[in-house]
């Protein structure tokens, strides 16, 4: 076994927050005579049909590094991923990455994941879909419609939301990672599934732009030169958001 959840009451629920995969959020619940408290791991359903199982679990197992860390560790302050947390991530078969890539940055405010190949989880999870696990049941529309024969990459963005309680980790959606192929339970399961409609053409005169060191945006004219002033960004210039 990889992982357990900890503690035998720990719920999994099913939350539709938009852009997130999943969260842990601690000591969510409170027994309304005894007092005791449990954490839940929220995952949101909506994705479960653009995504293949393995990633899906990774965001499982992603947040249950959250929860073990906040149990028998020291999370960083203001959901800072810290050396402890990515050295879990590792042990389980999860390589921490800021950029969902291999080479990226191990720990920081804003931080994703990729599975590693081989890894304990990566193995765990081929042994475990090799007999008769697969998704029953799915929502019939998901956020955005895939490519053709794809869906997002096993990775989100992670990220803590410090306008929230510090005690709630998330897994963001990033729509524009590179695909990857469906399972074949999911193509045939994707006949049920109703796309939503083509998003409108932005017919303002503005684009987006974005810093690729500290991810701060902001819209402006096309074709204009911008430069962060972050105190870690070294006057990088922000790139079109397309």
């Amino acid at each position: 076994m990889v992982f357990y959840i900890i503690g035998p009451r720990t719920p999994i629920t099913l939350q539709r927050e938009k852009r997130t995969y999943g969260y842990c959020s601690f000591k969510r619940f409170v027994g309304r005579e005894s007092g005791y408290t449990v954490d839940e791991i929220a995952m949101n359903p909506v994705y479960f049909s653009i995504r293949t199982i393995k990633a899906t679990l990774s965001t499982l197992v992603h947040e249950m590094v959250h929860q073990w860390q906040f149990h028998f560790g020291e999370p960083g302050r203001r959901g800072y991923h810290n050396k402890q947390w990515a050295a879990r991530m590792e042990r389980v078969g999860l390589m921490p990455s800021d950029t969902g890539e291999p080479g990226g940055r191990k720990v920081g405010q804003s931080m994703t994941h990729y599975i590693i190949a081989g890894g304990p989880f990566d193995m765990a999870c081929d042994e475990l879909l090799t007999g008769h696990f697969q998704l029953s049941w799915m929502d019939r529309f998901p956020p955005y419609q895939p490519k053709p024969g794809a869906v997002l990459s096993p990775t989100g963005k992670g990220y803590i939301d410090d306008e929230e309680d510090d005690s709630e980790h998330e897994q963001e959606v990033e729509e524009g990672r590179d695909p990857v192929e469906l399972d074949d339970e999911i193509i045939e399961a994707m006949r049920f599934v109703t796309p939503p409609p083509e998003a409108p053409v932005n017919k303002t005169n503005r684009e987006k732009y974005s810093c690729p060191v500290c991810h701060i945006n902001l819209w402006g004219k096309p074709g204009i030169v911008v430069y962060c002033g972050g105190e870690h960004c070294n006057k990088a210039a922000l790139v079109v958001l397309k």
